[in-house]
């Protein structure tokens, strides 16, 4: 889990690497603490997931059926700008921490002490010294006025994403209706009170 700096919220390491995102996630201590509501969250915090994860009333996902109608379309495209800050945080400790550029080469346990030091260490910094660290140009850039993104520096390096496994082992529809309103109602909003001015050209050129 990533929040809003690029910093590593909660990380579980040692799984089977052919396990899919959805299996991991579904055991994972942390699936456990938010259907327990153990986590003292935010009042109307959401989690945002791609489609390996469940819908429900902590964790929005896209829409993933066919034929989307055009709110439909801008709220999965909404949710992707949001899910671009992880995608940035993964990217940006491979490219500074860079064993994650290859096989790492010694035993299990010592490759998960090697991933939980990087995103300690990768906290820190981000923390202590966020202007040598993570530069401006380092992570994508969005320019608010027409929303073209501008990638960042991290992505002309080879990253750990490519070697990610993705599951749609969520996408059935056992989910809440409490759930499927509360996505309806921001891809409403999305549309209305919460739109930005290049939302519907960018749907369209996709």
């Amino acid at each position: 889990m990533v929040d809003a700096d690029y910093c590593f919220r909660y990380i579980d390491v040692g799984s089977d690497g052919r396990a899919s995102d959805s299996t991991i996630f579904k055991v994972s201590t942390l699936n456990i603490a938010l259907e327990k509501n153990l986590l003292n969250w935010p009042e109307s915090g959401l989690c945002v997931g791609d489609d390996a994860f469940p819908l429900r009333t902590n964790i929005l996902k896209p829409f993933s059926h066919r034929h989307l109608s055009l709110e439909e379309k801008i709220f999965n495209y909404r949710l992707s700008r949001a899910r671009r800050v992880s995608e940035n945080a993964f990217g940006i400790l491979s490219s500074r921490f860079r064993i994650f550029r290859r096989t790492i080469d010694v035993k299990v346990e010592t490759t998960e002490l090697i991933v939980k030091t990087a995103c300690a260490i990768h906290n820190w910094l981000r923390m202590t010294a966020s202007r040598d660290y993570l530069t401006t140009k380092c992570v994508d850039n969005e320019d608010l006025n027409t929303g073209e993104i501008r990638p960042g520096t991290w992505r002309q390096t080879n990253s750990l994403l490519s070697v990610g496994r993705q599951d749609v082992g969520y996408t059935s529809n056992h989910y809440t209706t409490d759930a499927e309103l509360l996505r309806k109602r921001y891809a409403r909003d999305f549309c209305t009170t919460l739109s930005v001015p290049w939302q519907l050209q960018a749907v369209q050129n996709t």
